[in-house]
């Protein structure tokens, strides 16, 4: 079994601190406008993390990616 060289790129987007910056929605809304900011691209895994803070949990979303067409 042969071995490749495989590159992905990546991004992390976390909602603004204060007033918002636990809501879920806007999160996946910032995320998905990056994604789409991208162009065409074919993304290989999202994960979420939560971690909870003294006011709103601080949510952060991390996009794999490769810069080719999207699988239809």
């Amino acid at each position: 079994m042969g071995t490749e060289d495989w590159t992905i790129n990546h991004f992390s987007q976390s909602n603004p601190v204060g007033r918002g910056q636990g809501n879920v929605a806007a999160l996946l809304r910032r995320v998905a406008q990056t994604i789409d900011d991208l162009g065409d691209v074919s993304v290989q895994d999202i994960t979420f993390v939560s971690s909870v803070t003294d006011g709103e949990d601080d949510l952060t979303m991390t996009v794999y990616y490769h810069p080719e067409p999207r699988r239809r």
